[in-house]
């Protein structure tokens, strides 16, 4: 590392939390993650990590040295010189974020005058951070910077996009204050976008909804593909290749999921209504992504003419590959959609959790561990999740083992010709459906 080594607490020990606090160890820093729940905080002091993140638990045991886990505040705070905030900001009922846990943080640091900032990484609306300085202010902290630093790391590859950033983004309403938090990225290469509080809040809530809204639209063009007979593969990447565009987040699919995307469309969304501005874009991209899942199942309906006493698979269950996260998942919807249509479910996934089969609709269903065995006597699947491994599965051998061989590709990751070859009828996302010639005949 190059710069200064500085003394940092970390408050959350979630996706967020706990990629920050060990990227900065690696940065050089010393860093003390507290979070309030026992188990996670003894989970981390063992040496395990209490959720999958490729690379994370490598790089919390490489800074042993300089990273530790609390849930004590006293110990995570008196001996550092900035807090960062990282709690979660759910969504409330009225859709808005959910301060509470940001608020607890800022309370538990009312004492802590010796600190230079307190920076907040968690998703917040815009005009939070005045109203965190103003009760710093009133808790006698007006000596103690304020910044906002929005995250923009995904699951799966949170590690990388925290050490290769394409941008750090920093709000603060003081040079100083920007100044050091800037500092404590000096060893990364990359650009340092300087800015008021108000903005560096609106960047987070802007980027998600824009690539939100990205998925949405491909997937409103995967219908028409459908309509019309035009394939979304060869749509989404002669547009991708236009340079003005990119072909970033225009893969058609089951619609996004997660804890960023759901949450931050719709914070925005209750933002500007509180506003007393209708953000009808956004409205209609949380709508056809609500619809994207529901869409599949009444596709498989048609086909099958009917869903009662069918037997489904669901072929993943996270919301993306490389996770263990069921937040906001696709799988979660279609599940709950063909029991509600009287279908029988079974389900396989290689990283869901094992607690996520006790939750509704989950309790209800069976899961495999593998995909041949959830696929077996099944009267059709959908591929939710697009894991590599569905890739080497045995299509011709599963074909004979399913009373119906027929797959929807939710995430058109399988090559078309070779399930056909295997005796599938194939329905993918912008895709006609195309049947085994000895369906057709």
């Amino acid at each position: 590392m190059t710069g200064t080594s500085r003394r940092i607490a970390v408050f959350g020990a979630g996706y967020i939390g706990l990629v920050t606090g060990a990227c900065f160890a690696e940065l050089g820093h010393r860093v003390v993650v507290r979070d309030i729940q026992p188990e996670r905080i003894r989970l981390l002091n063992s040496g395990d990590v209490p959720f999958f993140e490729p690379g994370l638990g490598d790089l919390i045991a490489r800074n042993k040295e300089r990273l530790s886990f609390t849930l004590d505040v006293q110990e995570a705070v008196s001996d550092a010189e900035v807090v960062f905030v990282c709690v979660d900001t759910p969504p409330t009922a009225s859709g808005d974020a959910d301060l509470s846990r940001v608020w607890a943080v800022i309370d538990a640091v009312r004492d802590a005058a010796h600190l230079v900032a307190v920076v907040v990484k968690s998703t917040v609306p815009v005009g939070t951070g005045a109203r965190v300085r103003a009760a710093l202010d009133e808790r006698g902290l007006t000596d103690v910077g304020y910044a906002s630093n929005p995250e923009f790391t995904a699951e799966g590859r949170a590690v990388d996009d925290f050490l290769h950033p394409d941008r750090v983004v920093i709000g603060a309403s003081d040079d100083t204050t920007a100044t050091w938090v800037a500092a404590l990225y000096s060893a990364l290469d990359s650009p340092v976008e300087r800015m008021d509080v108000a903005s560096a809040e609106m960047v987070k809530l802007a980027s998600n909804a824009l690539l939100a809204t990205r998925i949405t639209f491909i997937n409103e063009i995967a219908t028409v593909c459908e309509a019309t007979g035009a394939d979304i593969g060869h749509v989404s990447r002669a547009v991708g290749l236009d340079h003005r565009l990119g072909p970033h987040f225009l893969k058609a699919g089951l619609g996004y999921g997660g804890s960023c995307f759901p949450k931050d469309s719709r914070a925005l969304r209750a933002m500007a209504s509180n506003s007393g501005y209708p953000f009808q874009l956004l409205n209609a991209v949380i709508q056809v992504n609500e619809l994207q899942p529901r869409r599949a199942v009444q596709r498989l309906k048609a086909e099958l003419n009917g869903l009662k006493g069918r037997r489904v698979a669901l072929l993943g269950m996270t919301f993306k590959p490389a996770t263990d996260d069921m937040r906001e998942a696709p799988s979660t919807t279609l599940a709950a959609r063909l029991l509600a249509e009287g279908a029988t479910v079974t389900c396989w996934d290689p990283m869901a959790p094992h607690t996520t089969a006790q939750q509704d609709p989950w309790s209800a269903t069976t899961r495999h561990p593998d995909p041949l065995a959830a696929l077996a006597d099944a009267d059709a699947a959908i591929l939710v999740t697009e894991w590599p491994e569905l890739t080497d599965v045995d299509w011709p051998a599963a074909a004979r083992t399913m009373r119906t061989p027929l797959l929807l590709d939710g995430r058109n990751l399988l090559d078309p010709a070779a399930l056909l070859a295997a005796g599938f009828t194939h329905m993918g996302v912008g895709r006609a459906t195309r049947r085994p010639a000895s369906v057709r005949e």
